[in-house]
């Protein structure tokens, strides 16, 4: 990564990403060997989340041009970034569930929708359930009360309905 070209045109790469991305997870990958950051970006990148590591210094310009604050403390040590482009979720799962299976490497903090998260909030992000269930509960809780709804829209009917039976009884005593 010698040449300024180079350098600014992974600056370029990351600004975008870093205004793009609904997630970015900054991680220390210390204690990693090859062959578990291979796993690890394929496991990363079957969920559709990009992993990479960049210099630090890169990581702060990119940072400053993508107008977010607050993530310079990040970026020290060996630092390496996922970005999850689709998902804000997928990048803080895969990885947490990386780190309790292999006890290495860490998550730093992380930036979502543009602001700049710490490690609670990423393990919180990391606790969500999978997109589909979320559909389910919020779609299941803004079912309960059309079904209650209907319930309370139906009591006057019902009992209109008994009334007017009551009167049918009526009418044929009479006859």
């Amino acid at each position: 990564m010698g040449n300024l070209e180079t350098k600014k045109q992974v600056v370029a790469e990351v600004t975008e990403k870093f205004s793009n991305a609904k997630s970015v997870i900054i991680t220390d990958y210390r204690g990693l060997t090859v062959a578990e950051v291979t796993e690890l970006r394929s496991r990363l990148r079957a969920q559709g989340v990009e992993y990479r590591v960049i210099k630090n210094t890169l990581l702060k310009i990119a940072a400053k041009d993508a107008g977010i604050e607050g993530a310079e403390e990040y970026f020290q040590g060996p630092t390496a970034v996922a970005y999850g482009l689709e998902d804000a979720v997928a990048p803080a799962q895969v990885l947490s569930k990386f780190i309790k299976e292999y006890k290495k490497m860490e998550i730093k903090g992380g930036i979502l929708e543009g602001k700049v998260i710490g490690f609670d909030e990423v393990k919180a992000l990391a606790d969500l359930p999978p997109r589909e269930i979320l559909l389910g509960q919020v779609a299941s809780v803004f079912q309960a009360p059309i079904a209650g709804l209907v319930n309370v829209l139906q009591g006057p009917i019902r009992k209109l309905g008994y009334a007017l039976e009551e009167v049918r009884k009526l009418k044929e005593q009479e006859a």
